[in-house]
This record gives structure tokens, sequence and C-alpha cells, in this order.
């Protein structure tokens, strides 16, 4: 129970959430929850007292960390057989659903968890449910699916819920505490699964035989109210002396200690309600064919020599039963009592004369802690706990990566074009024609593929969690949950040494794209540019390093108020969330559009506070790829006045912190009818072919007449 246990250190645990959680939500009529266990924080979930379920907090249980670097907190209920009755997300602070996502979306999303059979999930490996998925907060979802399984998985094999057992994630191999003889109330042991519960009304049992398509048994339904009982069984293994003399006495308790041999155990079976699980057929043959004990790969169903009947229950508070048998389990089936098992009712309806039709249910049970002596807390337990919840987190983040080849595969091929366009830029840049679609194209495939499609857009609250991540202990498995993300980070980190920011803000950026291709229909379409003057686009593009500044400062304070002013940025309206948004966020990044109609990228010069960020560690960049001329600035001005955002100083210098790299500069080097000293070139390269041209015959003088 290492992980179990660690997770009790929390700050975040199930206490701190339990007094503000509805019982209604987490179980059908449930109307309290009961105290959180010691020995692993779980709670019961009450029904007039009876514990009906077991609620938990998922980040208790597993480590998982979202994309912000830190767990998604959701509370969920287990009924007996293992399945989620109640799902609820309490606490998160994942960013794109602060403020981008309606977090009602995402809640209901979660909720939608109810229902899920962590048995089936066992036997697949978590892979028997299909996975609902909200466009921009794929790393959020997954990271939620992953929780609620892995701690669901975790919590029905410690408490024996469904019949699952324990793995090694649990401890090793448990013994039973013979030495506590303590007599409990009824109340206590049925809140601390003691005694374990498979209640059924008529409704439910009719609902089951109509779900199985079976016109003749939905043609026989069973009669009365829909919430009278059908059966109410209970389940105890009172083999165990506490369980034993609380429900026994202490005179039977000895009589069935008689009873027993070597080896054998006896669970106690109690049954109300219209059904019985014992049925008549064993007075006929010996045998109980309604019931049956299920544990791993082993079976027993018990004949009439296997059974006692119990005259009353002595536990205070008990309530009265019409079935009270007990079922003596074999030792030659190496039953495991420290183990979780499952008794299996077998429920039938008349289809016939003689014909029947059958479901079956399962009772899951499972000892509590206190009546196992404790497991090993030795440094390799804690070590082998350590490694699986390692190993489980990097399967998850393996799995997106395996699930998103195709976008991993296209992203890695514009890299690798973009990657020869700049080595092979002076060639790139020969033909402007061919070149402008080129930039076109690939600027159309950033904004649709990058942005709208992959939601892969980067953002200023990417640098704000990694540095959130290394004060608080730094790991990779949050930041490879979303593989495009974390290529283009990388690839970045690579650009900025060769070619600065720009080739992630002049290509990559889908906002950015969006811009500038909105702009290019704007100057298609006559709309007027406006070019600032450079005094003033001088004193106005500092801006977006201070809003940078400002937010990495409140960062250091509290990354969720950093994250909420982040909002600056449109990139979660325009890009992640494609404009479905409330108006105020969809009024701003629709006027920054329009501003740059006029102002090509005027977001990216004036506000940008990722660019701003990406511009500080480029000022180390290794190379100077673009290529000048002497004259550039003195006197010529031509790149000067044609550069799209102005990032070359009249002087001729070119701005490395406001360049793109749209490499329009690089045209214009080639340009034999822009460029002066191409044109100059080109004009003493003509006069030198006229000296030296070589005169015709027909040209020559006639040295005869001469």
């Amino acid at each position: 129970m290492c992980v179990m246990a660690a997770g009790m250190a929390k700050a975040d645990t199930l206490a701190s959430f339990l007094p503000k959680l509805d019982p209604s939500r987490f179980a059908n009529g449930a109307d309290g929850l009961g105290p959180i266990r010691q020995d692993i924080p779980v709670a019961p979930v009450l029904r007039a007292g009876e514990t009906v379920a077991w609620i938990f907090l998922t980040s208790d249980f597993v480590g998982t960390t979202g994309y912000s670097g830190k767990p998604i907190h959701v509370v969920a209920a287990l009924s007996p057989d293992a399945v989620l009755t109640g799902v609820e997300l309490v606490k998160h602070s994942e960013p794109i659903v602060l403020i981008g996502i309606p977090d009602a979306k995402v809640r209901a999303l979660t909720e939608g968890y109810t229902g899920l059979d962590l048995k089936a999930e066992a036997a697949t490996g978590g892979g028997a449910h299909d996975l609902d998925i909200i466009s921009g907060a794929t790393v959020t979802i997954m990271v939620i699916d992953d929780s609620l399984v892995r701690a669901g998985l975790k919590v029905s094999r410690a408490l024996g819920l469904g019949g699952l057992t324990r793995t090694t994630l649990e401890g090793p191999k448990r013994e039973l505490d013979l030495s506590q003889h303590e007599v409990a109330d009824w109340i206590t042991l049925a809140g601390d699964g003691s005694v374990r519960r498979l209640s059924l009304d008529v409704g439910q049992i009719n609902a089951a035989f109509e779900a199985t398509g079976d016109a003749r048994a939905i043609k026989r339904p069973e009669k009365g109210a829909a919430d009278e009982t059908y059966i109410d069984m209970h389940a105890a293994l009172v083999s165990v002396p506490s369980i034993g003399r609380s429900l026994l006495g202490d005179e039977e308790f000895a009589n069935l200690e008689a009873w027993l041999g070597e080896g054998e155990q006896a669970i106690l079976l109690l049954g109300r309600g219209r059904y019985s699980f014992k049925g008549s057929g064993y007075v006929r043959g010996g045998l109980f064919d309604r019931i049956q004990l299920i544990q791993g790969d082993n079976a027993v169903r018990w004949n009439d020599k296997q059974h006692r009947r119990v005259r009353a229950l002595v536990a205070a508070g008990a309530p009265a039963f019409n079935e009270l048998d007990l079922y003596r389990i074999p030792a030659d089936i190496e039953f495991d009592p420290a183990e979780p098992f499952r008794v299996q009712l077998l429920a039938q309806r008349a289809v016939g004369a003689v014909e029947k039709t059958f479901l079956t249910f399962d009772l899951g049970y499972g000892l509590p802690e206190r009546y196992l002596l404790p497991a090993s807390t030795s440094p390799s337990a804690l070590a082998n706990d350590a490694t699986a919840e390692a190993a489980a987190k990097s399967a998850l983040w393996q799995r997106i990566w395996r699930d998103r080849i195709f976008e991993i595969g296209v992203l890695g091929t514009m890299l690798l074009a973009l990657t020869g366009i700049f080595f092979f830029q002076f060639q790139a840049t020969a033909n402007p024609r061919v070149f402008y679609w080129v930039r076109v194209g690939y600027l159309t495939m950033s904004l649709f593929f990058i942005g709208w499609y992959a939601n892969a857009q980067l953002s200023v609250v990417n640098l704000m969690a990694l540095a959130g991540s290394l004060r608080s202990g730094f790991s990779w498995d949050a930041f490879l949950l979303d593989p495009l993300v974390f290529i283009q980070w990388f690839a970045i980190a690579a650009a900025l040494l060769f070619w600065g920011r720009g080739a992630y803000c002049g290509w990559l950026c889908p906002f950015g794209a969006l811009q500038e291709l909105t702009n290019k229909i704007a100057r298609a379409l006559k709309v007027p540019q406006w070019s600032l003057p450079w005094g003033l686009h001088e004193r106005l593009w500092p801006a977006k390093y201070m809003i940078f500044l400002g937010l990495f400062g409140v960062s250091l304070a509290s990354i969720p108020t950093a994250e909420h002013l982040a909002e600056i940025e449109p990139f979660k309206t325009a890009i992640i969330l494609k404009f479905v948004r409330d108006w105020p966020f969809v009024l701003f990044a629709v006027l920054l559009l329009v501003a740059g109609l006029f102002v090509e990228r005027f977001y990216c010069r004036y506000l940008c506070p990722l660019g701003a960020a990406l511009a500080i560690p480029a000022r180390m960049r290794m190379f100077d790829w673009l290529k000048r001329y002497k004259e550039c600035g003195s006197p010529c001005q031509t790149c000067r006045n044609e550069c799209p955002v102005q990032a070359i100083h009249p002087t001729g210098e070119i701005n490395p912190n406001e360049c793109v790299n749209c490499l329009h500069c690089q045209v214009l080097y080639q340009s034999e009818t822009k460029c002066p000293v191409v044109m100059r070139q080109l004009k003493r390269r003509a006069a030198v072919g006229k000296v030296t041209e070589i005169p015709k015959q027909d040209q020559m003088p006639d040295l005869a007449k001469t």
C-alpha cells in the first residue's frame, strides 16, 4: 500500500474534499459518507447506514500530472462490483480549461465515466472503453481517463471489489491477523467492509433482462413495484475471528471452528427479498445451483454437506433476514482469505413451461486491512511502487505518441522542409513568384494543420509551466503528453541557435500565419497599408517584452493567476477553440486581426509575449544567414521600406529580435528590378559585353578598298 500511503501526505487529499461532496451524486439514494479508513484513503458511501459504494480521490493513488504539471483531482465512487457509480472533477490547474474550454463541458465528460466496469478494464489492460476527446483539451482528458482507470483498479484490488485480485502494485502476499477478536456492531461491520452487500430491486432485474434482448424473458417481467426488493444479499468471511464473533457470538463461533477442518474457511450469506439465493434445488439434488464463490481461476459450488443454517445474528443493529446460511470453503481449492473474491448469484426467469433464462450478478468481497498483517514496507517494495508508477506514466505518453503517428509524421516533414528552405535560402528565394507560393502554402499548412486540426499552438503558458516544473521538481512526463507541442519546442530550441525566433514566429505559429494570410487577402482587396513612423514603431515593440516579464513575474507567485493574465494571447480563442467562445474573447481576437489588415502582423510586433520570450535566448544565435550589401541602409532603403514587420533599421541593420525570417529581404537581395546593387551590376555587365562584342563578318571593314 506504499503508493496509497504516500498519497495521504499530499495537500489535496480525499479528506480535504470530503466535507464538500454530495453523497447522492455518487450512488442512487445515498444519504451520507462514512469516515476515511486508516489503512487506505477511501470512505464508504452510505444509504440508510449501509455501505453501497467506496469513494476515493484519484490523485491519492496515481501521480499522473496534467499539462500544468499538477495532478487533476477527480473524486469517484466504486460499487462492490467494481463499477464506477459516480465521478466528479473537484480541482485542476489546466490552463486550457481554466478559461478556454467551458468548465461544464469537461465536467460533463468526466461524469460520463459513471458506469465504467473496471473488471473489463482489468481484463483488457484499460482498453475496454472508448475514449471521448474534447478538441483542444486532449492531454487533459487523457490524464483524467488514465487516472480514473488506474486509480479505480488500485482501489478495486485493494478492497477486493468485483473479485479483482491484488497485484504487485499493492504489495506482497498478505496473511490473516488471527490475534484480533474485537467485537463490533452491524453498522461498523457494514461500514468498514467486513460485511459486503448486493442489493437489487424489481425494476433493476426487469431492466437487466430487457437488456438481454430475449423477447421471451421480457414478456414475463417480475411483478411488483419497481423499487420493491428483489434480493438483498450480504456476505461475510466469518472464519475470521473478529467477524465471526461479532455476527455469530462466541458459542456459535466455537461450533464453527469445530466444524471447519485444517485450511478451511467459512462464509456467511444473508438474504431477504422475493428471490432466494439458495432456491429449492439443493433439497432434491444436494447442490446449491444459484450461488458460487470465485477467486481468480478457482470456483466453488457448494453442496448440502458444506452448508449449515444460522439461527440469528447477535451483532447489535443487525437487520432481519429470511435466509442465514454458512458455507464451508474446502482447503483443496487453495482459497486465500487475504485475497479478494466474489460470490456470483444466478438470477433466473421462467420463459416457458420448463424453460428458463438466466443472468449473473457478482457480490465482490475483500477483507479490510485491519484483519491482515502489515504489508512489507522495505526499500525494495517502495522502489517497486515507484517503478510501477513511472512505468504507467511512460505507458500513457507512449500510447499518445502511437495514436498521433500521422500528425507527428506530417509535422516532421514540415520541419524538414523548413530546414531545407533556411539552409538553401539563396536558391529558395531565387524565383520570387515560386517562393511566394511556397511561403503561402507553408503558412496555410501551419494554420490549418498545426493550428486548427492538431491544436498544437504554442503559448507563453508552456514556458510558465516549464518554469513551475523546474521549481517544484522537473519531470518529462507532462511535457511528453502532447507530442506535437513537444517536438515543436525541441525544434525551436535548436532553431534559436541557428536562425533566432523567426523560425517559429514567421513560419510555424498558426496565429502568425492567420495574421499574414488575412493581410495578404486585404492587400489583394486594396486595403490601405500603414507603416508606423520609425520612432513610434521603435517605442512600441518593447511592449511585448514588458508583457512577458510581467507575466513571468506573476507566475513566480501564482501560476494560475499568470495563466489567467496570459489571455492577452488570442491563441486559445482563434486557434484552439476556433472562435467558439464567449464574445469578449472573440471580440479581442477579431480586433487584433482587423488591426493586422492595416499593419501586417500587428500583434506579433507589439503585444506577443511568446515572441518576446523567444527573442531573449535568440540573442545567442551563432550565425548570420541573411545576406546584406554594404550599400544596404546607405544609401539603399529598399529592404527597410518593404520589410513586412519593419525589422530593419534605417541604417540597414536587421534587428534579429524583431525579424520573423520571412526571407523577403533575400528575395530583394537577388531582384533585378528592385535592388540597386543588382541593377548596377547588370548594367556594368551589359556595358562590358558591348565593348568586348566581336563584330560580325559583314560588319568587318574592307581592307582591300582601303
